[in-house]
């Protein structure tokens, strides 16, 4: 069997598409400014607006209300905010909700001041405690201004697919907002923002198989929009200043569009990939963990653990066997930690856990292949903390 590398990191990013790439070095030669009025501009122009189309389609949006950003994190950022405006009056959130396992993106909430943010407790499973939430809003507030909630639609680290409907509903019965954070579901599960009640949905290029450095933010009318982070020349309608990064936004358009077909059918077959995995996995270790494993989960994502084995020298392990894996979150400048999202779900703050993510391309060889260095690794704990 092969030694080459194996790369199961795809919640982390997605190996970019051969189309998404060729549109985006196509794009490259389009010279003029997209904001400019002559034929050159146009052209530009129409290559985004075309793009802008296709993620729409993506999560069920009018093109009309997707606002291209230089990434996820940008987004998140401008969306939490407690200043919109309602067309041309003033609008203002008196406080932000937060589930405890969102991305630091989210989780760290801002622009809202620390003292303005509350964190939704989650279940054992890792699913958003719905009965928390509702008391949380319970005592909201009413002077402060209306209640913001952040909510991912799966988990980043352990796949599991968030309530986000039932959330929704708490949500708007207290007169507030809801935020998804899609970033890891789009393209993995059908997203439709009026289908799961979302105000706003923020998404990124780069996990479905586009270009880094772009994501958008997608509300679900024109009306309500946040205080622009960025602001300038007016472009994004005054949502978001600066000269549009063309050729990322075209790759992204045409990854878009790529994940939107087929969407059952490709996912089904990365399901039978991940089942299998896990299913060896326990066979070769029947004291391994995997988080998440009893509720609903994004079809490609396996966040496990095995006793006695720390984060940091399973990741390095499975590295140097040519497995390229991930210990959670990809975006904490290269630190190995204690994951945030077994913390939440009450797992003991010493557990480790190690995640793979498939995709598209991944192999039933590269599978097996993954499972013979977890053998490995498992082999390599102590004694005692094995199973018997």
């Amino acid at each position: 069997m092969s030694k080459s590398r194996i790369y199961l990191d795809w919640n982390a990013t997605a190996p970019l598409l051969p189309a998404a790439r060729d549109a985006f070095v196509d794009a490259l030669s389009l010279q003029g400014n997209p904001n400019s009025v002559h034929a050159d501009g146009r052209a530009a122009r129409a290559a985004i607006e075309t793009a802008r189309r296709q993620v729409a389609v993506l999560v069920g949006a009018a093109p009309a209300n997707v606002v291209f950003t230089s990434g996820a994190t940008e987004a998140a950022n401008m969306v939490l905010t407690p200043d919109y405006a309602m067309g041309r009056s003033p609008l203002r959130f008196g406080r932000l909700y937060v589930s405890a396992i969102e991305h630091p993106a989210v989780r760290l909430g801002g622009r809202f001041a620390a003292s303005e943010v509350t964190e939704i407790s989650v279940t054992s499973d890792g699913l958003v405690d719905l009965a928390a939430l509702e008391a949380l809003l319970a005592v909201h507030p009413a002077d402060a201004g209306l209640p913001l909630v952040a909510v991912m639609a799966a988990n980043n680290e352990t796949g599991v697919i968030q309530p986000v409907r039932e959330v929704a509903a708490l949500v708007h019965a207290r007169g507030g907002l809801i935020v998804v954070d899609a970033v890891q579901a789009a393209g993995r599960i059908p997203i439709d923002i009026a289908a799961i009640d979302a105000d706003f949905l923020i998404v990124s290029a780069h996990k479905i198989g586009g270009p880094k450095g772009v994501g958008a933010l997608v509300s679900r009318g024109e009306t309500l929009m946040p205080k622009p982070l960025v602001t300038g020349g007016g472009q994004e309608k005054g949502h978001r200043g600066g000269t549009e990064n063309v050729a990322a936004i075209v790759g992204f358009g045409v990854a878009a569009a790529a994940m939107a077909e087929g969407i059952g059918d490709r996912n089904a077959s990365i399901g039978a990939l991940r089942d299998r995995l896990e299913t060896r996995m326990r066979d070769v270790a029947p004291d391994v963990a995997i988080y998440g494993a009893s509720v609903p989960r994004i079809c490609n994502t396996t966040f496990f653990g095995l006793p006695g084995l720390k984060s940091e020298t399973g990741q390095i392990a499975f590295d140097i066997e040519g497995v390229s894996l991930s210990a959670g979150s990809a975006c904490s400048s290269g630190k190995v930690g204690q994951s945030h999202v077994l913390t939440a779900m009450g797992h003991d703050p010493k557990s480790g856990g190690l995640r793979m993510s498939l995709g598209y391309s991944t192999t039933e060889e590269e599978i097996d292949r993954a499972l013979e260095v977890f053998a490995l690794v498992n082999g390599r704990r102590p004694r005692e903390e094995r199973a018997a």
